[in-house]
């Protein structure tokens, strides 16, 4: 019976453990899309302006 306390304190010592790990993940998660959100906004303020260009190549950067 002893044995069977001590498996059950353990199992629920990683229950915990593993539990604040998941939390842990998602609170970085939810920071990172909303992280990602801003981003994608950014982008689409950029690309709605048109100063988000692409310069190729052979082609000379405006400032020359």
């Amino acid at each position: 019976m002893e044995q069977l306390e001590e498996t059950i304190a353990h199992l629920t010592r990683q229950v915990d453990d593993l539990s604040d790990v998941v939390a842990r993940q998602q609170d970085q998660i939810d920071r990172l899309s909303l992280f990602v959100d801003k981003l994608m906004e950014r982008e689409r303020a950029r690309a709605a302006e048109g100063t988000g260009g692409i310069v190729l190549g052979d082609e000379r950067p405006p400032h020359y």
